[in-house]
């Protein structure tokens, strides 16, 4: 695990009284946490605010959990930013989220190479507006020679899109002869994934009280601990994510076999 001790007790200093970072144990912070942000729209509409408010509310939960895996050793952090079936969202507010996406990723360049985090994308980013494209691709390009957590987010992106274009990938290796179809097994699906080059989430958060996947990492998750919460988005922060990280370490984690408690 990747943390610097004064750093991080700094950060997780002024706790509230249900959970402090005594109630973790630091040996057992799970590699990769998953994020499927909701509830930015109702935050807003109970504030009597538009849902773009809530957007950028929620833009600010994510740099505050950010930091908060960077300082705890967090491998990798994923987050479902926007997903494919979210471009049937009203058009103004599909627009002020490709803004905000551009917007944000510049103004937190910075953090992201301070931190010495490496962006990753999952989906595919080549149909999003030519400027949120472009500031994308420079971000990974900024960030590729990073050696500390990966940030992976997850735009324009769907599960079930994501299988069938490994299906796609698999079966132009067959037609070529570079594959023979006996040889497709669970790593080679794996390997023509969005998330080839990195762990399986362990623990999946999903704010706003709802309890369901949304066509999100659909064969990673397989063995993930989930952790559900009325939270919204917005209000989610670093304490948040340590009742989330101390409800996983109580876990009985048994991959189909027996409890080895």
């Amino acid at each position: 695990m990747r943390y610097d001790v004064e750093k991080l007790g700094e950060f997780f200093a002024e706790h509230p009284a249900d959970i402090s970072l005594d109630d973790i144990d630091m040996a057992r912070i799970p590699r990769h946490v998953s994020c499927i942000m909701d509830g930015n729209g109702r935050w807003a509409t109970a504030r009597g605010l538009g849902r773009g408010e809530g957007h950028k509310a929620g833009i600010v939960a994510l740099q505050d959990v950010i930091t908060a895996c960077v300082r705890l050793g967090v491998d990798v952090l994923s987050a479902y930013a926007f997903s494919t079936e979210n471009w049937n969202r009203p058009q103004t507010e599909v627009n002020l989220l490709m803004h905000l996406f551009a917007k944000t990723f510049v103004d937190e360049l910075p953090l992201l190479k301070r931190e010495n985090v490496r962006v990753e994308f999952l989906g595919d980013i080549s149909v999003l507006p030519k400027k949120t494209r472009e500031v994308f691709e420079y971000g990974l390009e900024q960030t590729s020679d990073h050696t500390g957590m990966t940030l992976a987010l997850a735009v324009n992106y769907g599960a079930r899109a994501e299988l069938a274009r490994a299906a796609r990938l698999l079966a132009k290796e067959v037609a070529a002869g570079h594959l023979s179809p006996d040889d497709i097994d669970e790593s080679a699906i794996a390997d023509h994934l969005y998330t080839a080059d990195l762990p399986d989430p362990e623990l999946v958060i999903r704010t706003s009280g709802e309890m369901r996947l949304s066509n999100y990492l659909l064969w990673q998750v397989a063995y993930a601990e989930f952790y559900l919460t009325d939270t919204y988005w917005p209000d989610f922060d670093r304490w948040g994510l340590l009742r989330a990280i101390a409800a996983f370490q109580g876990r009985d984690r048994r991959f189909g076999g027996l409890s080895a408690r």
